[in-house]
């Protein structure tokens, strides 16, 4: 009983390791500011997720992002009929938008991109888990340990194929259109788009408040 209670615990181990390396991530590998930054941090910002070939995703990310910002006491919009019902729907009327924007008081535009999606195929070696009872003090008498020699945990290796999507975040002072900060993140293997947004969207929040980009109430 005992020797099976310690090979399904690294069974178990063995299983979490492996879903572990192959689990959703998200990550931030890169940040910019620029000096001219406001250095009070910006308090109201217009968010906009330039993926309009997927609209769900557009508006998950938007969504999520203007939550987590309105959490940390910054206001945030994303979307412009609120602004100026009807102006989205023109064409070629870059220069509206801008104003719009600028007159709703917003003074920080984010934007948010798709740079790339990569995939990446690697191979995975098998392993080996030697169990040595002598770390858990033996198994007592002969009875116990009879018929059981080196006991072992084996897998075969593998081919795994990691999705990639880089991403690109970028933040415009309103009032001069000068970008003040841009970031971009990786994102491996998301397994759906609420999930991935919000670990996104988390990411983002938190490398704002770490450049001082945005000033959290509490730190008003």
């Amino acid at each position: 009983m005992k020797m099976t209670r310690h090979i399904i615990g690294i069974l178990g181990l063995f299983v979490f390791m492996t879903w572990s390396g192959c689990s959703p991530s998200t990550k931030i590998i890169g940040s910019w500011k620029s000096p001219e930054a406001a250095e009070t941090g910006y308090q109201d910002l217009y968010v906009v997720a330039l993926i309009n070939e997927n609209m769900v995703a557009k508006k998950t990310i938007e969504d999520d992002i203007d939550q987590l910002l309105r959490e940390k006491g910054i206001q945030a919009e994303s979307n412009l009929e609120n602004i100026q019902p009807g102006l989205s729907r023109k064409k070629d009327n870059i220069d509206e938008v801008v104003q719009a924007i600028k007159e709703s008081g917003s003074d920080g535009i984010m934007t948010v991109a798709v740079l790339v999606k990569s995939t990446e195929t690697r191979y995975v070696p098998g392993s080996t888990n030697y169990y040595n009872p002598m770390l858990y003090g033996g198994y007592g008498r002969f009875g116990g340990y009879y018929g059981l020699y080196q006991p072992m945990v084996s897998s075969p290796g593998y081919y795994e194929t990691d999705n990639n999507y880089f991403l690109e975040i970028n933040l415009y002072d309103t009032s001069t259109e000068k970008l003040v900060w841009s970031a971009q993140s990786q994102t491996t293997n998301p397994s759906n788009i609420d999930t991935a947004a919000k670990a996104f969207s988390k990411k983002v929040v938190e490398q704002l408040i770490d450049d001082g980009i945005i000033l959290p109430a509490t730190q008003n």
